[in-house]
This record gives C-alpha cells, structure tokens and sequence, in this order.
C-alpha cells in the first residue's frame, strides 16, 4: 500500500471558453492541504477580534492569542474537526468538502489549538482534561 499523499485532480480538465461552465468549482473537496484553494488573508486570533475577546473572558491573552480564526473564504478541510465562535452552542463539527468560513463565522481548527485550550473552548470541566 503507497503512503503517498494523493495528488489534486487537474484543475482546468476543460477548454477555457466553457471550464466555467463544466467545472465551477474545480478544487472543491480537495484535500491536499492550503494550496491554492485558500484566500491570501493572513488569520486572526480570538485576541484580536473583539467580540470574541469579551465571549471567551476566562481565558488570558497569551491562550487567546493561541487560538486562530480562519479568514473568511477559507475552505475547510474535510473531515476535519471545528468549531465556530459565533456560535458555541452547536459544539464542534466535522467540515464536509463544500464548507468554507462565512462572514459571519469565527471558525478554529481543532488540529490549530492546543490540547487543553480546545477542551475549555468545547466546554469540558474534566480537571485532567483542561489542565
């Protein structure tokens, strides 16, 4: 069995008058990292956006600063592991391959949080689970 990475598909399969037409979205459900389906922006952290600052007050600002936002635009990976900040109360969720951050979204990657920080953010007390 290889352990290869997969490779993308072609992106431009079809003649450039009708690629558009054919294949819209021609990267979706890729999985092959950030690459090209991502938007340029650079992410924020929970410290830097405001709202989010004063949602999360238990935490200080060097955790804050350890959770990162996804810029709206970017494409989840799918089967990966969420959770939006906007809105706690749906608990974390597994990204399919059409998903992206919205505008109105303060999406993490559970793979981008510590441990620790995650457990807290999810709302697990465990003592030996949130240090």
């Amino acid at each position: 069995m290889s352990r290869e990475k997969p490779q993308a598909q072609a992106q431009h399969k079809h003649p450039e008058p009708y690629q558009h037409d054919l294949n819209p979205d021609a990267m979706a459900g890729q999985n092959i990292g950030l690459g090209e389906t991502q938007p340029a922006k650079t992410a924020s952290t929970a410290y830097h956006i405001k709202p989010v600052h004063r949602q999360l007050q238990g935490f200080s600002a060097d955790e804050l600063k350890n959770i990162r936002i996804l810029p709206e635009g970017s494409r989840l990976e799918q089967g990966a592991t969420y959770l939006d900040l906007a809105n706690l109360k749906l608990g974390e969720f597994t990204a399919t391959g059409e998903m992206s951050a919205g505008p109105h979204n303060w999406i993490v990657a559970k793979k981008e949080v510590p441990y620790v920080l995650w457990n807290r953010l999810i709302g697990v007390e465990t003592p030996e689970r949130v240090g």
